[in-house]
């Protein structure tokens, strides 16, 4: 009898301990990119000189300005203000060994109906600084809107 209570304990353990170890062999390691989302006075002049091009357009770009790897993230033109960009989080996603993709998670809120709100065109945008050393082949922006 007491053979069956440690055999049965031993069992316990093992699964125990591939409940917890199997799922890092699986995942292949932490994917989520690490990031810091910038002020207006933390923004490099260089991202401040390329990002007009780009505030007409709804997309995530990256940027490498010396050794550092930026993700923007614009929403469009806007016929008033009261619009927010807000990134989520961001995926590292392998493609191949040396290859990745990676994906931004946006969260667009829009101003309420009865809020009030700058009259004239506003360019909502955020940009992060990255953890990344390499830049990704290419970028995807995944939108959830706040509602």
């Amino acid at each position: 009898m007491r053979k069956k209570y440690i055999i049965f304990g031993i069992i316990i353990v093992i699964l125990i301990l591939a409940i917890l170890i199997i799922p890092k062999y699986l995942d292949k390691g932490d994917r989520t990119v690490k990031y810091k989302v910038l002020d207006s006075s933390e923004i490099p002049e260089k991202i401040k000189e390329i990002l007009p091009k780009y505030l007409s357009e709804e997309r995530a770009l990256t940027c490498r300005i010396n050794d550092e790897i930026y993700v923007l993230v614009t929403r469009g033109e806007k016929q008033t203000g009261g619009y927010e960009v807000e990134v989520e989080k961001i995926i590292k996603e392998p493609k191949s060994k040396d290859d990745f993709e990676l994906v931004v998670y946006a969260k667009f809120k829009d101003p309420d109906i009865d809020d009030i709100v700058a009259q004239g065109f506003s360019y909502p945008f955020t940009i992060v600084k990255t953890n990344l050393d390499k830049m990704p082949e290419n970028i995807r922006l995944e939108v959830e809107y706040d509602e």
